[in-house]
């Protein structure tokens, strides 16, 4: 988990830009929505993390339509592009759960976030919510705690997994150095003593879930102690 990401270098060109955003939008409220966001993280983060907040649209456009494994692979590559570092570094907090823009914003972030990022996306994309899991593990070989994103086809499949520690998606049954501690979406909880997992409960059982989805549609963002963009 401790491996540092190549810092990512996003060239855009301001034309492109605003044509990739009347794509990856289809109403002039989401219009205004997405450009709410585009202002916002400029204004917290700077023009770089504005620029990748677009490139994150102009990414989900050119996904939609496409199958849900081409959307998988797309949304994967596209976040594991991004700096790895830890919470306390990152945030002077042990443990905090980045919304989408926050992670943009900062170029950084820990396991959660890119598995917070991946899934919402694929939510926007149009995956249902039932496919999708959080996945809180134990990276056997590091000896830690970690989360993952698990897409199950149906209620019955294996999930595929999404990782930021390696860019191949996988069965879960090919990833046997991941064992799972419980799983979570925007509705329920699961522990997961088998590949289904049990029922739990509620995923608002979770503060730092609750934390996150509260910032999130508040558009509140947290500046990061240290600056990647430098």
């Amino acid at each position: 988990m401790r491996r540092q990401r190549t810092k990512l270098k996003f060239a855009l060109i301001g034309c492109a830009a605003a044509v990739a955003l009347s794509l990856a939008t289809t109403t002039d409220a989401y219009t205004k929505q997405e450009q709410r966001w585009i202002s916002t993280v400029t204004k917290t983060y700077g023009e770089r993390a504005g620029k990748r907040v677009q490139t994150w649209r102009s990414v989900l456009a050119g996904l939609q339509g496409q199958s849900e494994k081409q959307q998988l692979i797309g949304v994967n590559e596209f976040f594991n592009q991004l700096n790895f570092v830890d919470d306390i570094r990152l945030w002077g907090r042990k443990d905090y759960w980045a919304t989408p823009l926050e992670f943009l914003g900062s170029n950084a972030g820990d396991c959660e976030d890119f598995t917070i990022a991946k899934y919402f996306s694929l939510l926007e994309l149009g995956i249902s919510d039932k496919k999708l899991r959080l996945v809180y593990v134990k990276a056997i070989e590091l000896n830690q705690f970690h989360m993952v994103l698990a897409y199950y086809e149906t209620p019955r499949s294996q999930p595929l997994i999404l990782d930021n520690l390696i860019g191949e998606i996988k069965p879960a049954s090919k990833r046997g150095d991941l064992l799972p501690i419980y799983s979570f979406n925007g509705r329920n909880l699961w522990t997961m003593k088998t590949t289904q997992g049990k029922l739990a409960g509620k995923s608002s059982r979770l503060k730092l879930w609750n934390d996150l989805r509260s910032r999130e549609r508040s558009l509140t963002l947290r500046k990061p102690k240290v600056n990647y963009d430098e």
